[in-house]
């Protein structure tokens, strides 16, 4: 079954109470997993860190933006117990060692691996040490650059994943980049699953349908809050149609259809084919042509439409009104 990960990330806004309503509303859609972003201002950021996008009019700095991301943790203690609570796998992506640590108290199931820490071997060796799994998305990396991280933490027993992503917010059509779901399942053999910040519904659909083993995509509550990933993310009524859509070609997939037997479809063939007639009223003697013909249903009242051909040509051994089915005993 597809890992779904509902990523909350900074919708939350720094507010803790947010954050709740958030797990609450999610454990809803049938999500498996939630994902945060545990951000330690001092400890992974600086004053000289530019905005992506100046987005806040409330943060002077992305250290302040940070800065007001940040939980205690007696309150990531709080989150993690809260997933637990309603059967939710407790996932977060740490921006530092330190971050690691408080996760670790918290009791984080699975660690993912932002775009822009893949290249960041501090930290990966950091996680390796806690002995739990890891998905890395690939957003910003290099194949050269995936082939190091993935080996470093394979070399580390890390029971490691990998998402085919791409940074850009939102992300268009032709930025998918679909066709690497199968590329890096052949280059690593490991889990390839996909990062989905397009905000569009039928893209995690495809990407499963394409082989994606885990599904992560951003939640908001709406489409018109404050927040850097809110173009990029689905509601949560969006969610719960995405959960549906997928599950649904999951079952599709678990039962392929072979068209070498088509005997259960007997009984409907004989009413959906269709048996010949003449169109216009005929004398007997009248050379048929393909102009005279139609097609009725059901099919067995009168020669098969699949074989028009053999009776153009032939001479009608009787009268037929128009739409009279055509049976072999009617032409010579």
């Amino acid at each position: 079954m597809t890992k779904l990960i509902a990523e909350i990330g900074q919708a939350h806004d720094g507010s803790l109470g947010m954050c709740h309503s958030y797990i609450d509303a999610l454990a809803k859609t049938g999500v498996n997993a939630i994902k945060f972003q545990t951000h330690i201002a001092h400890a992974e950021s600086s004053i000289h860190e530019p905005f992506r996008i100046k987005f806040s009019k409330q943060d002077a700095t992305r250290y302040d933006y940070w800065k007001r991301m940040e939980f205690s943790q007696a309150q990531w203690i709080d989150i993690g117990k809260h997933c637990k609570d309603v059967d939710i796998e407790f996932i977060s992506s740490p921006f530092s060692n330190t971050a690691v640590d408080v996760l670790e108290v918290a009791n984080v199931q699975c660690y993912k691996v932002g775009s822009g820490e893949v290249t960041n071997f501090l930290l990966l060796k950091k996680i390796a040490e806690t002995k739990k799994p890891a998905i890395i998305s690939s957003g910003m990396s290099s194949l050269k650059e995936l082939d190091a991280s993935i080996a470093f933490l394979k070399a580390l027993n890390v029971d490691v994943s990998l998402l085919q992503c791409t940074t850009s917010y939102p992300t268009q059509p032709e930025q998918y980049g679909l066709n690497m779901i199968a590329e890096l399942r052949k280059r690593y053999h490991i889990p390839i699953g996909f990062s989905d910040h397009s905000a569009r519904i039928e893209t995690g659909i495809a990407a499963v349908t394409l082989g994606a083993e885990i599904l992560e995509f951003h939640a908001v509550f709406s489409k018109d809050q404050f927040g850097p990933d809110v173009s990029s993310s689905l509601t949560i009524s969006e969610i719960t149609e995405l959960v549906k859509g997928v599950r649904h070609i999951e079952t599709a997939l678990k039962h392929p259809v072979y068209k070498t037997d088509n005997s259960s479809f007997k009984d409907l063939k004989k009413i959906f084919e269709k048996s010949l007639a003449v169109n216009k009223d005929l004398k007997k003697g009248h050379i048929l042509t393909f102009d005279d013909l139609e097609a009725k249903k059901p099919k067995g009242f009168g020669i098969s439409a699949t074989h028009f051909e053999k009776v153009i040509g032939q001479a009608l051994t009787c009268d037929l009104k128009a739409y009279n089915f055509l049976t072999e005993d009617d032409i010579s």
